[in-house]
């Protein structure tokens, strides 16, 4: 897409100040279960997130006679033909222009620094980004999360960008404030896992609800991790069938040292471990890249609701 860059961003006029670079932060299920299939072809879930500390970060970078999109960042070549005119990103800012009046197009800046089809929101974090740095820059309103689930299951708890229960295919996000931060190792076999193909070989083989599906309010992080046992990921069978590799890294991050817990996120290929605290989580982290240095691997913060 050709564009010509203006000397400042615009919304509903042409000197409204840049705003700053909105963080796509790395979206992390807490437990995954897959209830059943709908008749539109999606499929039923209840899923606990949180969010990392880290992520990718979308900036305005000036007016344009077209909407533009440049990727940059540590993963951008993983992008591959996603970095074009139908990046998510893209879809996602038309998409809110339409529904806000007198906005005009802008040039975009994706700087990717989360591994690609990893399990941790991806193009669903970075599309939540824009439509939150976008509503905030023109003063409009982005509507509920749950109006854009058609765009991607994933971008409307990532709108919420706070723990959260999800339910349905991902519209219907309810927040979950009495979540401790959760001192926490990501780990991504640096490999790449589709989501699609991960939920044809579960073939129809569904889990049942948590009845209780929150832990109370004031655990603290060993309290949620033991909570946690109780649930599970079913989507870690067939991911593990399909990518041995995240068998792999789930006995990498159960070995680390004062790990409380060990699971896959989302449809994978990245696991994550959690841990008493900080330091530990530096530790584990510290060790891992000591066994496997060809792997994606991040010490981080789950962040609690409080903090956003």
């Amino acid at each position: 897409m050709a564009w010509t860059a203006a000397p400042w961003p615009v919304g509903r006029t042409d000197r409204v100040p840049a705003p700053e670079p909105e963080l796509a932060a790395a979206k992390v299920n807490l437990y995954l279960h897959v209830l059943g299939r709908r008749a539109d072809g999606y499929h039923d879930l209840q899923s606990l997130v949180a969010f990392a500390d880290c992520g990718d970060s979308v900036a305005v970078t000036g007016r344009a006679r077209e909407w533009s999109l440049t990727v940059d960042g540590s993963f951008a070549e993983d992008l591959g033909e996603l970095a074009t005119d139908d990046n998510l990103v893209l879809r996602a800012a038309c998409r809110l222009a339409g529904t806000i009046p007198n906005t005009t197009p802008v040039a975009l800046r994706l700087t990717k620094t989360l591994p690609v089809a990893a399990g941790i929101g991806g193009g669903s974090a970075d599309a939540a980004a824009v439509i939150r740095l976008l509503a905030e820059m023109w003063g409009g309103d982005a509507g509920k999360p749950g109006d854009w689930a058609d765009l991607g299951a994933d971008i409307p708890v990532c709108l919420v960008n706070k723990p959260a229960l999800v339910e349905g295919m991902g519209e219907r996000v309810t927040p979950v404030p009495g979540l401790p931060d959760l001192p926490a190792v990501l780990a991504n076999p640096g490999i790449e896992s589709s989501t699609g193909a991960v939920f044809a070989a579960l073939d129809g083989r569904y889990g049942e609800p948590l009845a209780v599906p929150v832990p109370r309010a004031g655990l603290d992080v060993a309290g949620v991790a033991q909570w946690l046992n109780q649930a599970r990921n079913d989507l870690t069978r067939p991911a593990m069938s399909a990518l041995p590799p995240i068998g792999e890294t789930l006995a990498a991050l159960a070995a680390t040292p004062d790990v409380l817990l060990a699971r896959m996120s989302g449809s994978g290929a990245t696991c994550f471990g959690l841990y008493p605290t900080q330091a530990k989580a530096d530790a584990a982290a510290t060790w891992l890249r000591a066994r496997a240095p060809g792997w994606w691997i991040k010490q981080t913060t789950l962040v609690s609701g409080a903090d956003r």
